[in-house]
């Protein structure tokens, strides 16, 4: 097993968690905006 496959699957695991976390981000703003229409921000 060589060191290269370590580092790509650790760049696309790196990806796949940062999208993953930005969509709950993403989501949950999204979710209070339809929940709470009239607060602004």
């Amino acid at each position: 097993m060589s060191i290269g496959f370590f580092i790509v699957g650790a760049i696309i695991f790196a990806i796949y968690m940062g999208l993953t976390i930005w969509n709950i981000i993403y989501s949950s703003r999204k979710q209070k905006e339809e929940n709470y229409p009239n607060k602004g921000s």
